[in-house]
Parts: C-alpha cells; sequence; structure tokens
C-alpha cells in the first residue's frame, strides 16, 4: 500500500514539476521573444501555406501551441485577423507543438543538474532583463526534464504489476478505449504536452521480457491521437463568451484533430510499422519515446498538409455549424477590443489596449465636438445625451485601466512593455479628464439657474446664459476642439508633429479667455446678462482653459515618444 501511495504521489509531483517547467519556459520565452513572434503572426498570414508556417515557428519557440491557439482567438475577436488566417495558424501550431515530445525523446538525464544550475546562474548574475528571460528559460528547461526523471523513476514498479499489465493490455487491444484514455487525460491535465510526455515515459518502461515496451507503439498511438484530442478542450474553454469567429476557430481546431483520429485509427499498425522503420533503431524500450514523438509530428504534418488546401472547406464547416444567427445590438459600454484570456500574452494585449484606447479617445473627440456645435442650441433633451455619453467614456477608461492593471498584477510584462503600459495610462488619464470636463461644460451651458432678481430683492428667478455668452464659450469650445483634434493626430501618428501649432493655439485660448472674461463684465454693466450667473461663467471657462491644458499634455507626451503607431507598427 505504501508503495502505491508513493507512485502516485511520485507520479503527481514529477507531473507538477514538469508542468510548472513547461509554463515557466513558455512565459519567458514569450517575455524574451514575444515581440518577434507577434511579428511573424503578423507578417506571415498572407496566405494559408504562410499562415501554417508562421503558426508552427511561433509554436516551436513559444513551446505553446495553447499560447498561439488562444492568442489566434484573441485577434479573431477583436478584428485583427480574419477566421481563416486564424485557421491557417491553429494548423501550424498543431505542427509547432510535435516539438515538445522530440525534446523529450532526447536522453538528458545526465545533465538535467547542470541544465539548472546553469539556468539559475544566467538568471542570478545578469543585470540585463533579456538575458535573465534566457537563464529562467533555461532553468525551466531543467525543471521540464527534471519532473520527466522523476515520472519515469516512479513508474518503474509498474511493469511489474500483474493487474497494471492486465489493464495495459487491454488499452493496448482496444484502440478507441486508448483514444478515451488520453482524451481524458488531456482534458484532466490542461496539457497535452504533459500527458504525451507521461506517455512517452510509460512506454520506455520494460515489459517482462525487460527489452520490449510495456506498451508497445501500436498500444500507445490511439492514447496519443487521444491527447490530441483532449488539448482542444483549451482552445474551446478560451473562446467561451467570445465572438462567432473566435469560436468557429476553437471549432477548427477540434474538427482538425478529431478527423485525424477518425482516419488515422484505422491504420495503427502499418502507421507503427512505418513509424519503426524512419525512426533510430535499437532496443524498443530505448527508442520507443523518440518513435513516439516521430508519430506526433507525423500525424499533424500529414493532417496540415490535408487541410491547408482545404481551408475555405474548414471555413464553410464552422460557418455552418455555428452560424451568424440575428446580429444583435451591442452595448456601447462594451470594449471592442480587450479580451482577458489575452492577458498572459503582453505583446498582443498591449496592442489590444492601445486600440481600446483609440477608440475611446475618437469618441471623446466626437463628444467634443458636438458639445462645441450644441452649445447655444438651448436643447435641454441634450443634456442627458452628453451626461451618458460621459459614462460611457467613463466606463470604457475604466476598463481599460483595469485592463492595464491587471497585465501588471499577472507579473508577465517585460520592463519596456511595463513603461509602454504607464505611458498608456497617462494618456488615459487626460482623456478621460477631458471628457469629464466636456459634459461639464455642455451640462452647464444647458442648464437654467438660479439667481436673484436684484440686490434688494431675496426672489430668485430661472435664467441662462445670454445669446453672447453663449457664443463666446461655443468659440471657445470650437478651438479646443480643434486644439484636441491635433493632439491626438500627434499622439495616434508617428510622424504628426504639430507642436508648433498647438503652442500657437494655446496663446490664442488665452487671450480669448481673457477677452471673454471682460466681454461678460460688460454685458453685466450693460444689464444684457445676470451678475450672478458670473461664477458660473467663470467655472465654464476654467474648465474649457483645463481642457485646454489636457490637450498640451497630450501634446507632450506625444514629444516624449508616446505614439500610438509606434506600438501598432508591428501589427500592420
Amino acid at each position: 500500500m505504501k508503495e502505491n501511495i508513493q507512485i502516485v504521489f511520485g507520479l503527481l509531483g514529477g507531473l507538477a514539476v514538469f508542468i510548472y517547467g513547461m509554463n515557466m519556459m513558455s512565459e519567458c520565452l514569450q517575455k524574451a521573444a514575444g515581440e518577434k513572434m507577434k511579428k511573424i503572426l503578423s507578417l506571415l498570414t498572407r496566405n494559408p501555406v504562410m499562415g501554417a508556417l508562421a503558426g508552427m515557428l511561433v509554436t516551436a519557440v513559444l513551446q505553446s501551441s495553447s499560447a498561439t491557439t488562444v492568442m489566434a482567438i484573441g485577434f479573431v475577436s477583436a478584428g485583427l485577423m480574419t477566421l481563416p488566417q486564424a485557421i491557417s495558424i491553429i494548423f501550424g501550431a498543431n505542427i509547432g507543438t510535435t516539438m515538445t515530445a522530440q525534446l523529450i525523446a532526447f536522453k538528458l538525464s545526465d545533465y538535467i543538474y547542470a541544465i539548472i544550475f546553469i539556468g539559475f546562474i544566467v538568471y542570478f548574475i545578469s543585470k540585463s532583463e533579456r538575458v535573465k528571460n534566457v537563464g529562467m528559460t533555461i532553468f525551466a528547461f531543467g525543471l521540464l526534464f527534471l519532473g520527466i526523471e522523476t515520472m519515469g523513476s516512479v513508474m518503474k514498479p509498474l511493469a511489474s504489476s500483474p493487474i497494471f499489465t492486465e489493464l495495459i493490455g487491454k488499452v493496448a487491444d482496444v484502440p478507441i478505449l486508448g483514444v478515451a484514455v488520453g482524451a481524458l487525460m488531456t482534458v484532466v491535465v490542461q496539457s497535452s504536452s504533459a500527458t504525451i510526455a507521461v506517455l512517452q515515459n510509460f512506454a520506455a518502461q520494460p515489459g517482462a521480457d525487460g527489452v520490449t515496451s510495456i506498451i508497445g507503439l501500436a498500444g500507445a498511438i490511439p492514447i496519443l491521437f487521444g491527447d490530441n484530442i483532449g488539448t482542444t478542450i483549451t482552445a474551446l474553454l478560451a473562446s467561451i463568451g467570445q465572438p462567432k469567429d473566435a469560436k468557429r476557430t476553437a471549432l477548427a481546431h477540434c474538427i482538425f484533430n478529431i478527423s485525424g483520429c477518425f482516419l488515422f485509427i484505422w491504420f495503427v499498425k502499418p502507421l507503427a510499422a512505418f513509424i519503426q522503420y524512419i525512426s533510430p533503431k535499437g532496443p524498443e524500450i530505448e527508442v520507443i519515446s523518440r518513435q513516439i514523438a516521430n508519430t506526433h509530428t507525423f500525424f499533424n504534418l500529414v493532417m496540415t498538409l490535408i487541410w491547408v488546401p482545404l481551408v475555405g472547406v474548414m471555413v464553410k464547416i464552422v460557418m455552418c455549424l455555428i452560424p451568424d444567427g440575428e446580429v444583435k445590438e451591442v452595448n456601447a459600454v462594451q470594449p471592442k477590443f480587450l479580451d482577458n484570456k489575452l492577458i498572459s500574452q503582453p505583446t498582443v494585449a498591449l496592442q489590444l489596449a492601445v486600440r481600446e484606447l483609440m477608440n475611446c479617445g475618437e469618441q471623446v473627440g466626437v463628444t467634443l465636438k458636438k458639445a462645441a456645435e450644441k452649445i447655444d442650441s438651448g436643447d435641454g433633451a441634450s443634456v442627458e445625451e452628453f451626461v451618458k455619453s460621459r459614462e460611457v467614456t467613463a466606463e470604457l477608461t475604466g476598463k481599460i485601466t483595469d485592463y492595464l492593471a491587471e497585465m501588471a498584477a499577472a507579473g508577465v510584462m517585460t520592463e519596456q512593455q511595463a513603461a509602454r503600459a504607464a505611458e498608456l495610462q497617462y494618456v488615459l488619464i487626460d482623456i478621460d479628464r477631458i471628457s469629464e470636463l466636456t459634459k461639464n461644460v455642455a451640462v452647464s451651458m444647458q442648464t437654467e439657474k438660479l439667481v436673484k432678481k436684484d440686490k434688494k430683492s431675496a426672489k430668485e428667478e430661472r435664467v441662462q446664459f445670454s445669446q453672447e455668452a453663449s457664443k463666446d464659450i461655443q468659440k471657445s469650445m470650437e478651438l479646443v476642439s480643434e486644439m484636441y483634434n491635433m493632439v491626438m493626430k500627434m499622439v495616434n501618428n508617428e510622424e504628426a508633429n504639430e507642436a508648433e501649432n498647438l503652442v500657437k493655439m494655446k496663446e490664442k485660448i488665452r487671450k480669448m479667455d481673457g477677452d471673454i472674461r471682460k466681454g461678460h463684465i460688460k454685458r453685466v454693466h450693460k444689464g444684457k446678462c445676470k451678475a450672478g450667473l458670473t461664477a458660473a461663467f467663470n467655472e465654464i471657462l476654467h474648465n474649457v482653459e483645463r481642457i485646454g491644458n489636457s490637450c498640451v499634455n497630450l501634446a507632450d507626451a506625444a514629444e516624449d515618444g508616446v505614439r500610438f503607431s509606434t506600438f501598432l507598427r508591428e501589427m500592420e
């Protein structure tokens, strides 16, 4: 009983170390090479073949098909990528993920602790963040093999257990049962790489004769197919709550693996014979790990070659299974681009945050222009319009702030990415402030005020600003609206430089502010405006001036290098 408990906990502990090392390696590789991988995905998706190559390369480098798949789903849900492009990337990701099994097949038992030590030393003594990420990648690589070694050592007693060998014999003789076992394992563990590693280690255990594998390649192949099916659960989970194209992308991943299993399950023994022929020769327990890795690569390579020319067919299938249906009105407060499932992918998440911020900035510009146009209309109904517009912007800026904060809390950003996120926060604060001030001005201008009739009387009357006062404020609002458009052109465009014009406009606003205040005093003196409105009038002008100040802040940020185009250049 004690031995069985040790086996169970040894297997679980080794699996935990393997998955931790795998995730750490993927995370560090994303920090070290994420920007380049993002560029590859954006450039190599012009056609299905290039898309498949991009998916294969990115997954092979990042060592995570789940990361690539979730990234593709995020791109589709944000409208940055078409459905056929995302599907072709997922096809390639299935090939790229086989690199893990190929690495596991290497016998590195004698070098595990040396790899862990080297990785630690590189991380510990380096001052450069990029080099530190490289060191942690090496360290995690060593942990990955330490987990494999742990699992392999605790599996040895299983080979001599009659009950266990009898169960394995049943799985080996009934391929569909092997598929079910593999799928269930991967659904539970949520990592096909981990379950394939377990399979490779288990298959390397000797049977009763001490030479042949306890399960054999023909018995391992159906379990491998099940692992491939089980891994699609990650994509399905990532698509929950996403637009229909994201769900279709995840469904395409499922169809790819299920169709492959259905195609190959009838030819397990011929496939095993072929893989044995093309793989290194030697005692079965010595080479079966490589044979399983080669089977994994061959399976995904063949299925990709079959499906890449049929991307159009796959699109039609998923469109048929998940039809468009009725178009529902989208809540305006909901972000267009943000995707919480991509927070762990900072190179992509930052792109989405920038696009959402651009969208927010555009909405504020529209509201500012509308406020300038309606400021003297006297249309009381529009007060509610500006209040509602402000609520929408406040909700949106809040979501962007939370998104950037969650990225920081996740600890997945590099120093450069964290600095960019902070720059976005500064821009976001001023855009949000301009939205609030615009609402204040618009509401103040179109709301009646209670003022005393005269100095002697205690009675109050409802009055509004005079037509002259409204026109003066409208001119200043039109000027800051033009100023805002200029500065957003600077922030949005790397080439735009409106700094000189903005300085002139700021001086013009300052001069106009003084003239408008003098004009108001003259109107009060002549009885054209109520003296009791002076405080409210000055408050409105102060808000207009603050809008101008926020525009200057945005211009300063743009001159310091905060340009949205620099964030998005690699995505165009």
